[in-house]
């Protein structure tokens, strides 16, 4: 798959969201990663576009034709973290994008948290091609002491969307 970015919500580095992400990094070429926490917690929370890493960010999203969004779901809803960087990004910077969202939350109550919370703020920033949603169950994605260990079910859904991420591209 050519020029994908993760823009990865999570709020740490040992969240089991994180284990999504390295699932992904390992099963596609060319990815770039944006780990969120690793901004600088001022501009985001000022609105600095013109910060360094905001702008390098931003470039890593303009640049790609696939976007995995990747967040916990806190509340119903995806992470704080996440709604702050996305208010940093052009007012179309999903815009001729395929976007992926995909959450991992603790109960099936937030079964809806992309459809009703995520996908509404990814269509204003652009996005038509926004593929179906992968809801994750935290319980299945282990933490090792060392790793995370992901459910086939869960690894046979992501899987499905990327392939279908990279069908649309080379329909293009």
């Amino acid at each position: 798959m050519s020029s994908t970015v993760i823009i990865n919500g999570t709020n740490s580095s040992i969240s089991r969201v994180n284990g999504v992400k390295s699932y992904i990094e390992q099963a596609v070429r060319d990815i770039k990663i944006i780990d969120i926490y690793q901004l600088p917690a001022k501009d985001l929370l000022s609105a600095n576009f013109n910060h360094e890493e905001i702008i390098a960010a931003n470039q890593l999203v303009a640049d790609a034709e696939v976007v995995i969004i990747l967040t916990p779901v806190y509340k119903a809803a995806y992470s704080g973290i996440l709604k702050t960087y996305l208010d940093l990004l052009p007012q179309k910077g999903l815009e001729n994008k395929i976007v992926i969202p995909i959450a991992v939350g603790g109960t099936l109550h937030h079964l809806l948290a992309i459809d009703y919370a995520l996908k509404p703020v990814l269509a204003s920033l652009g996005a038509t091609q926004i593929l179906q949603g992968i809801y994750i169950l935290d319980r299945y994605i282990k933490k090792t002491a060392t790793d995370f260990i992901i459910e086939e079910e869960v690894i046979v859904r992501i899987d499905n969307q990327l392939k279908l991420a990279l069908a649309k591209i080379t329909v293009h």
